[in-house]
């Protein structure tokens, strides 16, 4: 095993709380079943109106009718628009906390998140002082992909090898965090450490033993 060198992120459900908390809260606020946005998002999961706006195929107001139509076909009524409402979430502080550390160890910081050209900024803040907020934390990154500006999104394993190439490493000495599994199959397939977060304090254990770094007792310097 190559020593890491490396270590990439996802932004939202690992830098920030889970877009899909906020997804459940809309289900309940509007009687929806449960689960109902990511059904949506994962049927027809390279053509649906989801990966075309992460890949910036369209914009927002194209998006809005194209989710509302899928919602529609199941038998819901969804706008995309109020899905695109719930993509901001928390900064978790001791995530954050972990970029300052990892860097000060002298490993590379790399963000793949896959984005939509709705919001503001990578993090796909709602508004300005949101982005303004996120902004400190992607300058930790020594190179950021934005799935929106690079007309690829995960799980592509292309988009994993562009950051490979932009920081100079190979896969297997990189270690990729991300919320969902079928992101982190294809950078296990190309030999990186995958870590799968389901939390913040499982993704700082197991990063921990990852890079060998202790990164529980840090504090957030955002």
């Amino acid at each position: 095993m190559d020593a890491i060198e490396a270590v990439i992120f996802d932004f939202g459900g690992v830098i920030t709380t889970s877009p899909f908390e906020r997804f459940a809260a809309l289900e309940r606020a509007r009687g929806l079943p449960e689960g109902l946005v990511r059904q949506i998002n994962s049927t027809n999961p390279d053509t649906n109106a989801w990966a075309q706006i992460e890949r910036a195929d369209i914009d927002r107001a194209a998006f809005d009718e194209a989710f509302a139509a899928e919602a529609a076909a199941l038998g819901h009524e969804l706008r995309g628009a109020d899905v695109l409402a719930c993509l901001s979430g928390t900064l978790r502080p001791g995530m954050v906390a972990a970029l300052d550390t990892i860097r000060g160890a002298g490993m590379k910081l790399g963000c793949i998140t896959n984005n939509a050209p709705a919001g503001q900024g990578p993090g796909m803040a709602s508004d300005a002082e949101g982005a303004l907020r996120l902004a400190p934390v992607f300058d930790r990154f020594d190179h950021v992909i934005e799935s929106a500006k690079a007309g690829l999104r995960k799980p592509d394993p292309r988009i994993y090898m562009m950051m490979c190439e932009a920081l100079e490493v190979v896969p297997a000495a990189c270690v990729y965090l991300d919320d969902l599994g079928i992101n982190c199959k294809p950078a296990a397939q190309l030999g990186m450490v995958a870590i799968k977060v389901t939390g913040e304090e499982q993704a700082l254990r197991d990063l921990s033993q990852a890079i060998g770094i202790d990164l529980s007792v840090t504090e957030a310097t955002a």
